[in-house]
Parts: C-alpha cells; sequence; structure tokens
C-alpha cells in the first residue's frame, strides 16, 4: 500500500505484546508509525502501569514514535460511560478509544489510523472496524483495517522472548471477574461456618 513513500499512520495500542505485529506488518509496508497509549478501561492502575511499561519497551524495541496518554486516564469517567451498559460495554470501550485516536490522527494530519485491538482473538473485530469506518466517515482521516490476528502465534513468541509483561484479561473490572470468577468459587467453597 504504501511502497514508494511513507504514509502516516496512529495508531492506538492496548499493550506491548498486542502491539509487536501490527508494527511487524505497518514497518513493512513502509509505513511511518506513530502509537499512542489510551486505555482508561485498564484497572487497576498498577495493571495499567505494567501495560504502559510493556508498550514503551516494544516501541523502543522497534524504534516506533510514541505518546501516553497517561493525563487522559480517568476510571470514572469510564465507568461513567458504561455504568447501566455494562452487556454492551465492549462497544462504548472501543467508542471511547477509537474516537480519541481519530481526533488525534486528524489533529495531527495522519493518512490513517489503526488499533492493535485488531489483534486479539478475543476482540469483537466487525464491532471495531465498524464502528471505526463510522467514525472517519467524512474525513480526510482513513481507517487502516487489517486482521492482525494472523500473527498471534508470532507477537505471543516474540513477546516472550523479549521478556514482556503479558497480561491474563481484557483490562476492565469485569472482564478481570469473568477470567478469575473461578477462583472466587473455588474458594467460596473452601469457607468456615462463623455458627457456633
Amino acid at each position: 500500500m504504501a511502497e514508494n513513500s511513507k504514509i502516516k499512520i496512529l495508531i492506538h495500542c492496548c499493550c506491548g505484546p498486542c502491539s509487536i505485529y501490527p508494527f511487524s506488518v505497518l514497518l513493512e509496508q513502509n509505513f511511518e508509525i506513530f502509537a499512542v497509549y489510551f486505555n482508561p478501561n485498564v484497572h487497576p492502575l498498577k495493571e495499567y502501569l505494567k501495560r504502559r511499561e510493556s508498550f514503551i519497551q516494544v516501541c523502543n524495541y522497534f524504534n516506533v514514535r510514541y505518546l501516553c496518554m497517561d493525563k487522559d486516564y480517568d476510571p470514572q469517567k469510564y465507568f461513567r460511560t458504561i455504568n447501566f451498559r455494562e452487556n454492551n460495554r465492549c462497544f462504548y470501550c472501543y467508542q471511547i478509544r477509537l474516537e480519541k485516536t481519530f481526533y488525534m490522527a486528524r489533529r495531527g494530519k495522519f493518512d490513517y489510523f489503526t488499533t492493535t485491538l485488531l489483534y486479539s482473538k478475543l476482540q469483537k473485530h466487525d464491532t471495531i472496524k465498524t464502528l471505526a469506518q463510522d467514525i472517519v466517515h467524512g474525513s480526510k482521516v482513513n481507517f487502516f483495517y487489517a486482521d492482525f490476528r494472523k500473527g498471534w502465534k508470532f507477537g505471543q513468541e516474540k513477546s516472550n522472548a523479549l521478556g514482556i509483561y503479558k497480561q491474563n484479561y481484557c483490562g476492565c473490572l469485569y472482564s478481570e471477574l469473568e477470567r478469575f470468577k473461578k477462583e472466587l468459587e473455588q474458594h467460596s467453597d473452601k469457607t468456615v461456618s462463623l455458627s457456633r
């Protein structure tokens, strides 16, 4: 796509491991990449910071310029957005992050924007693609869609080789509960009765 001259692309990144394969693809296609870490959905704060550090490590490895949007890390705003919409929370989570990335891309006069969410096998790709295309409608900024899931194994192996921190849940407290609910249930079975 970008064979002769560098085309500017702004990529939203959710973490380090998910950035590895998308960076590889975009650099192969001669894009000029600028990466942004904007994830107010990630809780708790210590988890946010671990993922932020892994993102920076990967950017440095690939020599990609980046920005961490720490001043916009606002869990209260995130929870207000999804309050009473928990069953459809992923849509609003995508919307928050994609809209922010698009506005940054438009302000920075980028040709394209995209997201590493397209790397995960667990994300709703059709929803992400449709939402992003709706966001850019009528704009000079285009959405670059690629099924980065093809490089899942490559990204996992490379992150292991680099010693990059890998999270074990999507990011929000709801996904953490879903991921570890069985452990809670197992421990609940072992509780001791307080009655005499």
